[in-house]
């Protein structure tokens, strides 16, 4: 656990109710930690193996929205060790994440590896750029094979980060990690 994070998930109700349920002692040394936004050999390779994601935005009215990404693995890229990007592709046109971001900012992503039981929670400052007028990024961003239309790019400059407990995560797998036998250990 780290600084950042605790700065964003500890509100003050938060910190109330870990005192009452007797969690609080615990993480409070947890809030004496360094900042950790940097993203590292352990971070990296998880991220570019996801094919999806969850991601909140909060709109002006202060409402949460939560919405499934999927791709290709690795859509998400790692742009560099603060910066994740990816290429927007057209979806069901309601637009509420990107006018959500263009208004707030704020982006929080929730990858989650089902079958090894991992999740990691990332909080963002996001940017939405028209693809058309970032050549460069685009071909960053770009999945070769992916034949969806790609509308605009979204860059999400990591303010925090932090390994979820992997209690409750019950494993799931793709048809593909199931015909390439990598399931074999379940059976």
């Amino acid at each position: 656990m780290n600084q950042n994070f605790t700065r964003f998930a500890f509100t003050k109700s938060v910190k109330e109710t870990q005192e009452r349920y007797g969690s609080r002692k615990s993480y409070a040394r947890m809030e004496e930690s360094g900042d950790k936004y940097v993203l590292t050999e352990r971070e990296i390779p998880f991220i570019e193996t996801r094919d999806s994601f969850y991601m909140a935005t909060v709109g002006e009215n202060g409402w949460p929205y939560m919405q499934f990404r999927g791709g290709p693995k690795g859509f998400l890229k790692v742009i560099d060790n603060i910066t994740l990007g990816m290429a927007d592709f057209r979806g069901n046109l309601q637009y509420i994440s990107v006018g959500n971001l263009k208004a707030t900012k704020k982006a929080s992503l929730f990858l989650i590896d089902y079958p090894s039981q991992r999740r990691l929670k990332i909080w963002a400052e996001s940017e939405v750029l028209d693809a058309d007028q970032n050549q460069e990024l685009l071909e960053k961003v770009r999945a070769p094979d992916y034949k969806a239309v790609i509308e605009r790019i979204i860059l999400f400059k990591i303010q925090a980060y932090d390994w979820n407990c992997p209690q409750h995560i019950t494993p799931r797998y793709t048809v593909e990690e199931i015909e390439q036998g990598k399931i074999d250990q379940v059976f």
